[in-house]
Formats: C-alpha cells, sequence, structure tokens
C-alpha cells in the first residue's frame, strides 16, 4: 500500500496508524485508558529526574531492522542517539500497556523478544487484569523472572541497572470504566 493510498485511506475511529520503516502500516486501537495509563507512569518517571530519558511511542533501532516503537521506555542517563534513533542498548525498561487487541503481542511476543534482546526490565501494564507484570533477568528466548503486582496495592520500586530505582504508583492506574474493553 503506498502512502499516498494510506492517506486517502478512512481507518475506525479511535485508532492509530504508524509508519514503519519496513513499509509495514500498522494500525492500533487507542484508548482514555491506554493513553491514561502512559502518562501515569510519565508522571512516575519525574521521581527519576525532570531530564531522565523517558520515551513513548517513539521507534528504537533494534537488531536486523527489528524496530520497536514501545509505549514507554526508560534510557540510560548517558544514551546519545544513532541517527535518528535510540538503539536497544540504551534501554533499562520497556513497558507495554495491554489492550484488547494486542494482549498475546505484550504478553507473549515482545516477552520473547525484549528478553531476546537482553532488556532488563520489561513490564506489561494490564488495566483490564488490574495488574502489572515485572519481568527481570532477560535470556535468549524470554525473561527467568516475572512478577506480578496488583492494582491498587501502593507503590512499586523497580530497580534499573544502572542503579537507579523508578517507582510505579500502583495505586494511580486507571482502570477501565465498568463496560469498556
Amino acid at each position: 500500500m503506498s502512502v499516498d493510498a494510506v492517506m486517502r485511506a478512512e481507518f475506525p475511529p479511535g485508532h492509530v496508524v504508524f509508519f514503519g520503516t519496513d513499509g509495514k502500516v500498522v494500525m492500533t486501537p487507542q484508548s482514555f485508558e491506554h493513553s491514561s495509563t502512559i502518562k501515569s507512569m510519565q508522571i512516575d518517571s519525574l521521581s527519576l529526574g525532570r531530564r531522565a530519558k523517558t520515551a513513548s511511542d517513539v521507534y528504537l533501532d533494534f537488531p536486523a531492522d527489528e524496530n520497536s516503537a514501545p509505549d514507554f521506555a526508560i534510557l540510560r542517563e548517558d544514551a546519545e542517539r544513532q541517527g535518528k534513533r535510540y538503539s536497544f542498548e540504551d534501554v533499562l525498561l520497556i513497558a507495554e500497556v495491554v489492550s484488547v487487541s494486542s494482549a498475546r503481542k505484550d504478553y507473549d511476543d515482545c516477552t520473547a523478544k525484549y528478553g531476546r534482546y537482553g532488556i532488563p526490565v520489561y513490564v506489561v501494564v494490564d488495566p483490564y487484569a488490574g495488574e502489572v507484570v515485572v519481568h527481570t533477568r532477560p535470556t535468549g528466548s524470554g525473561y527467568i523472572a516475572a512478577f506480578t503486582h496488583k492494582y491498587g496495592s501502593g507503590k512499586l520500586p523497580i530497580e534499573l541497572a544502572d542503579g537507579r530505582t523508578y517507582t510505579l504508583d500502583l495505586d494511580e492506574l486507571p482502570r477501565p470504566e465498568p463496560g469498556v474493553s
């Protein structure tokens, strides 16, 4: 599909369209819970300092042209762009927020991918299950350790590989309104 054709196409309301570097067009649903959850994680990252390097929905370079634009990422303080992007090697934490259509990708595919590339901490934030799964100790096929924490259970300190601590406030994560999926 050409860029011109995509620009003229009508997409369902509530969806965002991304153009991948490999020519793929990715359409993903956007929800209030998804957006608010990312905002909450960004607010919590302020404890790392105003100049902390974080990104939301920004492409990061992975090997073999396997790019990724995670919902939220924390980078090393000394990370530098290589061209237009940061490298996966600069990433300390990646978080993906589950949507109804992305559960399998976030829980399975991303866990395997981020573990394979040695991302030190991978966090799955699931507003629908009301839980956060923190994966640590990456391996070639995923992660050795995974710990589940329920929404509403206080502040969750997450140790970063550079010695800093990112604290996610589980009491402030938004939940879907009843009947919304």
